[in-house]
């Protein structure tokens, strides 16, 4: 048997339930009573915000989630996706974490996938930055 989850929406609030779109008007507990698919809007990244590869990755992860219908499609794009981010990156710190999504992807673990990408943003951000810098550097 599953446990209940509960979930407390502020008002104005969305939630992807099992590919739907739920809005809440006022503050509201909701109870899940057996196991389903959800993202919270906190969590929901937007398309102008992927400006790096992993938040494209996260992205994609994401679409996993919010629309069943073509989860498929969304699993073997970021399975490329990610094998080709782990390639571009030799930053062994980064490389052993994209080992810990590529896991969790593979065992379909995609709220995993989405807290370990959003853990890497910062690592990310410092590692861009410093390419930058070299690349200024070297002009």
């Amino acid at each position: 048997m599953t446990k209940a989850m509960r979930i407390s929406l502020k008002a104005g609030e969305k939630i992807y339930l099992n590919g739907a779109v739920f809005c809440a008007d006022r503050k509201v507990t909701l109870e899940l009573l057996n196991d389903a698919v959800f993202l919270l809007e906190g969590h929901v990244m937007q398309v102008e915000n992927t400006t790096t590869p992993l938040r494209q990755l996260y992205f994609i992860v994401q679409s996993v989630l919010m629309y069943p219908s073509s989860a498929d499609e969304a699993r073997r794009l970021a399975s490329g996706h990610l094998t080709a981010v782990m390639r571009a990156y030799s930053n062994q710190e980064m490389l052993v974490q994209l080992e810990q999504v590529k896991s969790a992807l593979a065992e379909d673990r995609c709220f995993d996938a989405l807290r370990q990408l959003r853990q890497l943003f910062p690592l990310e951000d410092s590692i861009i930055e410093g390419n930058a810098l070299q690349q200024c550097e070297v002009a």
